[in-house]
């Protein structure tokens, strides 16, 4: 048989693509190395309103997997900081494991095939007009008219058709604690050039565990420090003091280098992290997985019911460049200094910033659409 979609991947963006293509009416299969879609999680599971308010199937998450987030507290070096919110904004906090869970049962009863322990290791095609070979490692040989490389930020996709590949990171590293003194309406984000370098460390109550992390920037080249959770801790004492050993431990790298430059080939594209979809501000990468995923899907519909081009050749315009907030990470990266942001914080500049990073919302997002292309 010939599907007509291969997703290499069961995150987000994967899942969220192999949902849309199946509902498009399209044969879909889903490749996914892990055993789960929950299995070693490197995200903090967090969405962002505007996820809920343009992604309709969001609103039917069951409530005990999701629990909402209305402002920030922003912690200078010294501790001191700055409490943000605005009006009606919210973020979900998720269980992670059990919503992506969720996702795969969405995918499997829109019709998608979702297959677990599928390692993709390649993909050739004789010509444009034939269908991809995707040689398994148990053998098998799958053909597929069309690609979505949703694999992360190491994409095998991305490397195996010849597209780019992310090359600047930042390493993270989260525990989950079943119980922690936080207070627990707000994210909590720790500027600290020593212990969090180029990035932040945070803490929040989540769905029946309280999170907490750390993550630095990598540079290319250079030997890492590591990322000391346990001092960060000690410091962060009066604001977050869990109980007892981590639940769990998650780690591993977050493309901050935003969108790639070339994210697509006739028949295959790239989405989610493996495309650089990830805010270099925040590193939050959820909301834009979800929409260009289901913007993917919709265009290869087309695109393989003759309506439309290939989606190869428009959708990546689309793609957020993150510009502007590429810019402010490189400011960040160049500025950081603990003597400086313990005195700018209070400032009104630097509360402006901070809220434009944290609830800079889109308005009405224009639809992706083959032929009007963002300007």
């Amino acid at each position: 048989m010939i599907h007509d979609v291969a997703v290499v991947g069961a995150g987000f963006a994967g899942l969220a693509c192999a949902r849309q293509a199946a509902l498009a009416g399209l044969r879909v299969v889903l490749l996914e190395k892990k055993h789960a879609a929950g299995a070693r999680l490197h995200t903090t599971g967090m969405i962002v309103k505007d996820a809920v308010d343009t992604i309709p199937w969001l609103r039917d998450v069951p409530p005990d997997l999701v629990r909402s987030i209305e402002g920030v507290k922003l912690y200078a070096p010294d501790l001191n900081h700055v409490a943000l919110r605005a009006p009606g904004y919210y973020f979900w906090a998720t269980d992670a494991v059990r919503f992506l869970d969720w996702m795969v049962e969405l995918a499997r009863t829109a019709g998608a095939e979702v297959r677990f322990g599928a390692l993709f290791t390649g993909a050739r095609r004789a010509g444009e007009d034939q269908p991809w070979q995707i040689p398994l490692e148990n053998g098998e040989v799958l053909q597929a008219r069309y690609i979505v490389g949703a694999d992360g930020p190491h994409s095998r996709v991305a490397k195996s058709l010849g597209l780019s590949q992310n090359r600047h990171f930042l390493f993270g590293v989260e525990h989950e604690y079943a119980r922690a003194d936080i207070e627990p309406n707000y994210l909590h984000c720790f500027l600290d050039a020593r212990l969090a370098p180029g990035y932040i460390g945070w803490a929040f109550a989540g769905v029946g565990a309280t999170q907490v992390g750390l993550a630095r920037r990598v540079t290319p080249g250079h030997r890492q420090g590591r990322l000391d959770l346990d001092a960060f801790l000690r410091k962060t004492a009066n604001h977050v003091t869990p109980h007892g050993t981590p639940l769990s431990i998650r780690a591993g790298m977050i493309p901050c280098g935003g969108l790639l430059p070339r994210v697509a080939r006739p028949g295959a594209l790239l989405v989610g992290d493996a495309a650089g979809l990830v805010s270099p501000a925040t590193a939050g990468g959820i909301h834009a997985a979800l929409r260009y995923a289901e913007g993917a899907a919709d265009g290869i519909a087309a695109f393989l019911q003759g309506r439309a081009r290939d989606p190869a050749e428009w959708l990546p315009a689309n793609y957020p460049t993150f510009r502007a907030k590429r810019a402010l990470r490189r400011f960040y990266e160049l500025t950081q200094s603990d003597w400086m942001y313990n005195r700018l914080l209070a400032t009104r500049p630097m509360r402006r910033v901070a809220e434009w990073v944290y609830f800079h919302a889109k308005g009405g997002e224009r639809p992706l659409e083959p032929d009007k292309e963002r300007a």
